[in-house]
């Protein structure tokens, strides 16, 4: 067994792009996601080690120490990063020359021949998923007959082997928890509307919903929900309380639509609460109530909810399979029955228009989930929202991310500017939190937990600290875009 490194590269402040999330930038507040994808291989590889660099605040400097005692370094990366990583393995391979150096991730999964073509320093690209593959390579096993691989052989010719079948037996994959434990330091680990400290794991891959712009059913897991017994999640959960204790806050099941099997989340809630353990989970806005009810009686505290957007035809378009009454009847319920939301919206969805960005923001301040995120439409190659940009020419000279990591947009309609989707999102986060059904929570929330109130006090001050960075950066885009007018 080759003695394999597993890294999430350092990069911009804030960069939050190592796990699940749906796009790699920099967000309002501190947060962090577990990496999950690295974590996978990694529980798979003995001996091997997982570096999370970014939200350690470990440098290119400190890697390099740690890499230079490993053969094998298997790196995540994404669209937006690449180029920042391709950086990161060439000072690694600088350093020791005869180190393998690999690529995870959507981005390569999709353009496994470009990426090898375009950066000589990467010795292989590992498509789909990619778990066994990384547990082959490090076994040693030739390159040629590892399925799911794309490499450079000895003659510097890109060679891709045959496609790798998803994972069906799901009890078979190891725990990632105790990989966490040993290499990971969960108080580094945030998210705003989560407990802290938090963990954040998968208990399968595939989401049978078809949205348009989601990257990871389209790239790399599939739309067939592929997933543990409920038996192995508990005795997980069993191995959880034993390792960290009551250390750990929450649990938040990040698998796409955790409840699209209301029966197997049922009987998972039930260990939940038999270990007297609290959960979160992502969730569809069309759960009824009786299943709502079941879940919190269990232990649920958050549901992590895409509504996306407040018009119909743009839900429609985006094949989201949701129509507004039933998530509007589910938020009543969640209501009710004190079920804490946090509800992600995107803006900048074919077509948006600016009545449509303001029935999201009304839509949005409707429903008053407990807090709120706000994107931009994100269109990374191998979606199908990305080929109709491509077809219909919405495409900007933006990248998606700038330099600093604020998000912006490489969309633009006839009806709606790149600019004008920017500027809508900083007016989404102030209509929507500058209102007293949204503050009066809050400041309940932190009378109640002394921690909670030094949280979101700093919170606070990220947040308008990223608004406005955010004006600062489309103010210069305008004035850029204004001296070129001029000199053209």
């Amino acid at each position: 067994m080759k003695k394999t490194l597993f890294l999430s590269p350092p990069s911009f402040d804030g960069f939050d792009g190592g796990a699940g999330s749906r796009y790699q930038a920099k967000r309002e507040i501190t947060s962090f996601w577990y990496p999950t994808w690295l974590a996978q291989p990694a529980a798979l590889v003995p001996g091997s080690k997982l570096v999370d660099a970014p939200p350690h605040g470990q440098t290119v400097e400190d890697v390099l120490k740690i890499a230079k005692d490993y053969e094998l370094v298997i790196m995540h990366t994404s669209t937006p990063s690449l180029a920042n990583d391709v950086k990161c393995a060439e000072a690694i391979k600088a350093q020791n020359p005869d180190v393998q150096i690999g690529f995870v991730g959507a981005h390569v999964a999709v353009l496994p021949e470009e990426t090898l073509r375009d950066n000589p320093v990467i010795d292989f690209v590992c498509r789909n998923e990619f778990d066994y593959t990384c547990k082959e390579i490090a076994q040693g096993i030739p390159w040629e007959n590892i399925k799911g691989l794309s490499y450079r052989d000895r003659y510097s010719n890109v060679r891709h082997n045959e496609e790798r079948p998803l994972i069906h037996d799901w009890d078979a994959m190891p725990s990632v928890l105790p990989t966490y434990a040993r290499d990971l330091d969960i108080s580094k680990y945030f998210i705003g509307y989560l407990l802290h400290p938090y963990i954040s794991f998968y208990t399968g891959r595939g989401c049978p919903a078809k949205c348009t712009f989601c990257l990871w059913p389209q790239t790399i897991g599939g739309h067939l929900y592929r997933h543990k017994s409920p038996e192995v999640v508990g005795r997980e959960m069993e191995e959880a309380k034993a390792i960290f204790g009551d250390k750990v806050r929450e649990y938040m099941f990040d698998d796409d639509t955790f409840t699209i099997d209301k029966h197997r989340a049922i009987a998972i809630s039930e260990h939940m609460k038999r270990l007297k353990l609290t959960w979160s989970c992502n969730a569809r806005a069309n759960l009824d109530y009786d299943t709502l009810k079941t879940l919190r009686d269990n232990g649920l505290r958050l549901l992590l909810v895409g509504f996306e957007s407040g018009n119909q035809e743009i839900l429609n378009r985006i094949k989201k399979g949701i129509k507004l009454e039933v998530a509007r009847e589910f938020m009543k319920n969640c209501h009710k029955l004190g079920i804490t939301v946090h509800g992600t919206f995107i803006i900048g969805l074919p077509v948006e228009t600016k009545e449509t960005v303001e029935e999201t923001i009304r839509f949005a301040c409707e429903l008053s989930p407990h807090t709120i995120q706000v994107s931009i439409a994100a269109p990374y190659p191998g979606t199908e929202l990305y080929e109709q940009a491509k077809e219909n020419g919405w495409f900007t000279n933006q990248s998606l991310v700038a330099n600093s990591g604020i998000q912006t947009s490489t969309l633009q309609y006839p009806t709606l500017s790149s600019e004008e989707i920017e500027d809508a999102v900083e007016r989404m986060y102030r209509k929507f939190y500058f209102r007293p059904k949204a503050i009066i929570p809050i400041v309940k929330e932190m009378l109640t937990d002394r921690q909670m109130m030094v949280r979101r006090l700093r919170e606070g001050g990220e947040f308008f600290s990223y608004l406005k960075e955010r004006r600062n950066q489309q103010t210069a885009a305008h004035a850029q875009s204004s001296q070129t007018a001029i000199i053209s």
